[in-house]
């Protein structure tokens, strides 16, 4: 009985490449893993300037949408086009701060996360 080993060497060759691919994006992560554990684990998001932002559409646009959508919509978080209708400001500010689910804590600094809890308590 012969076997081919083709689809096995195809999975090799594609692991390895995937494996290539994690290790440079970790490498580029590197600096922002410095930053994050000087800040003490916190992750602030700053304009060009070093200040807090105090736009919270651009805040969101930064530190959101990448899971939440560019519309609020959802793509891998939930749709949040209505959350203020099930979850009042404070609701909110602690769930960004303190994380749910698979969404980790600390993505904003304190005074942006009550600044996009005000803006996301205002979507019924």
């Amino acid at each position: 009985m012969k076997k081919n080993i083709l689809p096995f060497g195809i999975i090799a060759v594609v692991g390895i490449f995937a494996a290539i691919i994690v290790f440079y994006i970790g490498v580029e992560q590197r600096e922002d893993i410095r930053l994050a554990e000087e800040n003490g684990g916190e992750e602030v998001t700053e304009n060009n300037d070093g200040e807090v932002a105090d736009d919270p559409e651009a805040v969101y646009a930064n530190s959101c949408a990448s899971c939440h959508g560019d519309d609020l919509s959802g793509a891998m978080g939930p749709d949040l086009t209505k959350v203020g209708s099930d979850h009042s400001a404070d609701d909110i500010a602690n769930i960004i701060n303190n994380g749910q689910g698979s969404m980790p804590p600390g993505l904003v600094g304190p005074e942006e996360a009550d600044l996009l809890a005000e803006w996301l308590s205002e979507m019924k």
